[in-house]
Parts: structure tokens; C-alpha cells; sequence
């Protein structure tokens, strides 16, 4: 195993990192920067990255999760490869979700609760091995083999719980106990694993081997897929052979909007968070750079009210029309602030950025919804659970047609300041990720920061009419935003409800990248000498 030699000194004599990644967790973020000092393209290093997650985050993703990877090779065009989930029920076995077969279990958040549905019931078509096939196939250099050697190695030695990873385990302990397998996986001894705990996920660890072997084929085809049918078809899940033999990747145009002198790349629709993010950046365009902490955070709450406000009856709905990005646009132009309430939950995503040395971009996110609480026995995958998640199905539970691609809010994005890389970004957060996004990619354009201050930056959140507010916001800044009439809910330190964001970004040092503190995660690269270091 390669492992970090040093820290990399920012500024003055040092190494000059050429390729960087940010991801939710450091072992992640090291695993994709061995791929890089092995040769690797920043695919390469997002799926290395990706698939350590499926591990180091086995809450949050993994093989029965669903995502989206937007990358620009050195010089190409960019693209958006869409794994999310679809609906199942296909062929003559399938049936449409009746919403009583959906468990609803309480999570405690902050001082708020949240009801989530999770369940055999709850599980659509997975789509990340499909998207990691895919990705490598299009875009990268590296056998599959070597960059699943990592997660493979950990989750049979064991990966170590930290504290961020605790809280979710706790939180979320009702869904992890949902089922024996599941039960028996995280939560040992019949506790939710706590700080320091060591969880050996054997059964995960030869799902991994076997994609490294077999490729995508096992989940789609083969025997792992069938260990998930057999058990869901056992216990009142809706997924059928038809489901997973009909799933496809779809390539994407992604959104592109101006903002500055940069040109910003998101996910397009059907998914939902991009536009909302460009609508953002558009509405802030027409202003001019803010000169100070006041500026900045009444900025960032009015571009995302405006944005907000565009969440009207028929939004979700419309996202799967041809036209759609025109009407947004015209309506977004001709629309006053307001806003309509998005949830508040802890949604599980997680998201690896990457820039290599060529120049090459990678963004991937992907999410597990809150996990449907359903690990069939002998495969080590938790499954999701995104057909209970109330967000993805504005029209209601079993409103969905079989086949149907489900929207989402993740929005992994880049930054190009004329044809050259500037930034990769995304993070997790569910309906906060927009605004930790945005807030990141106006700190690094606006006020030139590198990718540690942006990501660190405290921020705001608009919902419903009201602004949460981080702690930390300067209180001039506080001030400010209640004196312009915002109902602000004041948070009293940093918290993960703010997202988590993972930058990576082009700076005259060099390379640099974050990731973010609220959700523990951490950022690798590879310095000129072809060593990797923690950054």
C-alpha cells in the first residue's frame, strides 16, 4: 500500500501537487490519488475514490446506489454520465409500489425529527456499477481490478468508524437494523457502531472483488443480482430480472451557465439541482462582486430565494420535458423572490472530485437516499431506498412508472475559466448541497479563495422563507440579512446539515483541494516527484 509521505507545504519552496482529489472521507481521497500516481486519469481516481467510499462510507453509498459522474477528458468536451436509479416493476413479475409496504422509522436531527420510509419496498434499480463500468470503459487507463484493490483491502481488514461516521450510525441505527443481514453488518453486538469501532464488511469486500473480476455484469447479470432478487422477491421488494437486465447509463449534455469569466458545468435535468444552481449563479450575475461579508451572505441568500422560488407546483414534473430548460430560464427571469419549503433531511450522498495532471476533470456523486434498512444476505450491499424518499417522488409514493430515470438533487460540477480546468466540485447534503455548492464556486470565483477557505467558509441556507445561518457567519453579516427581513434560524457552530462539499481547484501554487470538515471528509494528491500526500 502507498501511503502519504508528508504534508504538502502551501506556500513557499515545496512540492507543487499536479493532481488532486477531494472526497467525504481521507481514505478515499488517498485511494484516488494512488490511482493517479499509478498512472491514472481523474476518472480513474473518481471511481478508485468512489469505490473506497462504498466502504469508508458503506452508509451512504455503494454498489445499491445511484449517481452522476461529469467529466471533461483533457481538452474534450464535457459529459454527464447518469447512473441514478430508475423505477422498477418491469416485465411480467413487476407491480407498481403500494405505499403501505413502505416502513416509516423517525430520525432525530438537530432539534427537529424526520420521518423516513425505508423497506424492501423502498429499493429501486441501482445504478453505480453500471456507472463505474461505464466511466472506465469511456475514460479511463487503469484495470477495474487494481482500482477496487483498495476498498476490497479495507473492507476485509476493517474500516474504522470516526466520529462523523458515528453520528450517522446512530441516527440513522433504526434503518441499519432493519434486517438481519443489515442488523448483523452495522450494527454489531445490537449497537449502533460508536467512535473507534472497527467494522469488517467480509460479505462487502467480495462483492467488490468480484465487480473488479467480472465488471458491472455480476450486479445486471450475474450472481450478485440474483442474491438480491431472490431476497427482495422473498421479502415484498419490486425489483424483477427485467429491471436490471433493461438498465442503461444515458449520456448527458450538461447545463452550462456564465458567471463571471468562468463557465460553469452542472447535471442537467431530469435531475433538479444543477438548474437550481445555475438559476442561482444567473440571478447573480446581473450584481456585481461582493466587496464584503455583508455583501457576500445577502448575495448568497437572494440568489437562492430567487432560485427558490422557481419550486412551484409541476417543477419535478416538468423536468423530463424536451423544452424544459427554456421555460426555466424565461421563468426564472421574470419571477420575484419567494420560496417553497424543500425538506429538511439528512439526506446520504457523498461526492470525489478530481483534476489529474493533463488537465482531465472528474466530479461523482452518488447517494443510497437514507438506505432502505435491506442488505441480502451473502452480498455486503445496503440498498436504497429512493423510491421512499418524499423529494423524488413529488407526486407521491407509487406515482412513478416502471422504467422511469428518478430525479435527484445531486449537481456535480466544474469550473473552466476559458478552455482551462479552474475547479471540480460537488458535494453531499440533499437539498443543502445546492447552496454549499454555490457558495463554494462564488467564493473561489468572487473572492479568489482556494479550495480550503471556500469549502471552510460558514454558510446560509434559504428554505421555506426563512435563512438557516451557520455558525460562524460574521456578525455583521447576521445582522445584515435580518435587517433585509429574512427570518434566520441561527445555528450556533458548523454542522453537517450545510453539506459537504469536495473542491478541487487550480490555483498559482498548484493544485489544491478540500474536503469538508462538517462530514469529515479529507483530500490526497500527487506532487511532482510522484509522491502522494495529504493535502
Amino acid at each position: 500500500m502507498v501511503r502519504p509521505e508528508r504534508r504538502i507545504r502551501r506556500l513557499g519552496a515545496g512540492p507543487v501537487i499536479i493532481g488532486a482529489v477531494a472526497a467525504g472521507n481521507p481514505l478515499s481521497a488517498r485511494a484516488g490519488a494512488r490511482a493517479l500516481a499509478g498512472g491514472g486519469t481523474a476518472v480513474d481516481a473518481v471511481i478508485a475514490a468512489a469505490l473506497t467510499a462504498a466502504v469508508a462510507e458503506a452508509v451512504l453509498t455503494g454498489p445499491g446506489a445511484g449517481g452522476f459522474l461529469l467529466v471533461r477528458p483533457p481538452g474534450g468536451p464535457a459529459t454527464v454520465l447518469d447512473f441514478f436509479v430508475a423505477v422498477p416493476g418491469l416485465g411480467p413479475a413487476g407491480r407498481r409500489l403500494d405505499p403501505a409496504d413502505l416502513h416509516a422509522f423517525t430520525v432525530p436531527f438537530g432539534t427537529a425529527e424526520q420521518v423516513f420510509h425505508i423497506g424492501p419496498a423502498s429499493v429501486a434499480v441501482p445504478g453505480m456499477l453500471a456507472g463505474l463500468d461505464q466511466a472506465s470503459r469511456r475514460f479511463g487507463r487503469l484495470p477495474m481490478a487494481d482500482l477496487v484493490r483498495p476498498a476490497v483491502q479495507l473492507a476485509r481488514e476493517g474500516v474504522l468508524v470516526g466520529e462523523e461516521s458515528a453520528y450517522l450510525h446512530r441516527i440513522l441505527q433504526d434503518m441499519l437494523r432493519h434486517t438481519p443481514a443489515s442488523a448483523a453488518q452495522f450494527t454489531p453486538g445490537g449497537r449502533p457502531a460508536g467512535p473507534g469501532t472497527t467494522l469488517v464488511l467480509n460479505d462487502l469486500a467480495s462483492t467488490l472483488d468480484r465487480f473488479g473480476r467480472e465488471g458491472a455484469g455480476c450486479m445486471y447479470q450475474g450472481v450478485v443480482g440474483e442474491e438480491i432478487l431472490r431476497y427482495l422477491a422473498a421479502t415484498g421488494g419490486l425489483l424483477t430480472p427485467d429491471d436490471l437486465a433493461a438498465y442503461r447509463v444515458v449520456e448527458r449534455r450538461p447545463v452550462e451557465v456564465g458567471f463571471r469569466d468562468v463557465t460553469v458545468l452542472t447535471n442537467p435535468p431530469p435531475s433538479s439541482g444543477g438548474v437550481l444552481i445555475a438559476a442561482a449563479l444567473d440571478e447573480m450575475q446581473g450584481r456585481p462582486a461582493p466587496a464584503d461579508d455583508e455583501a457576500f451572505y445577502a448575495g448568497m441568500a437572494r440568489a437562492q430565494a430567487a432560485a427558490n422560488a422557481m419550486r412551484g407546483p409541476g417543477f419535478h414534473v416538468g423536468l423530463g420535458e424536451e423544452d424544459f430548460l427554456e421555460r426555466f430560464w424565461a421563468a426564472m427571469r421574470a419571477a420575484n423572490a419567494g420560496g417553497t419549503p424543500p425538506s429538511r433531511k439528512p439526506t446520504g450522498t457523498t461526492h470525489v472530485s478530481a483534476i489529474d495532471a493533463e488537465g482531465g476533470m472528474a466530479s461523482l456523486s452518488s447517494s443510497n437516499g437514507s438506505g432502505s434498512g435491506v442488505v441480502a444476505p451473502g452480498t455486503g450491499v445496503l440498498l436504497n431506498n429512493m423510491l421512499g424518499e418524499s423529494d423524488l417522488n413529488p407526486a407521491g409514493f407509487g406515482s412513478l412508472p416502471p422504467g422511469a430515470r428518478m430525479t435527484s438533487m445531486m449537481a456535480p460540477t466544474l469550473l473552466l475559466r476559458g478552455d482551462a480546468p479552474l475547479a471540480a466540485v460537488g458535494s453531499a447534503g440533499s437539498n443543502r448541497l445546492r447552496s454549499a455548492i454555490l457558495m463554494v464556486v462564488a467564493g473561489m470565483v468572487d473572492d479568489g479563495l482556494g479550495p480550503g477557505e471556500a469549502v471552510g467558509r460558514p454558510r446560509v441556507h434559504h428554505e421555506g422563507g426563512g435563512l438557516d445561518v451557520e455558525g460562524g457567519v460574521p456578525a455583521c453579516a447576521v445582522t445584515a440579512l435580518g435587517g433585509a427581513g429574512f427570518d434566520l434560524r441561527l445555528w450556533d457552530e458548523s454542522n453537517l446539515y450545510f453539506g459537504g462539499v469536495s473542491a478541487v481547484g487550480v490555483t498559482a501554487r498548484g493544485l489544491e483541494a478540500a474536503g469538508d470538515p462538517r462530514r469529515g471528509g479529507g483530500a490526497a494528491g500527487v506532487d511532482d516527484e510522484g509522491r502522494v500526500v495529504d493535502l
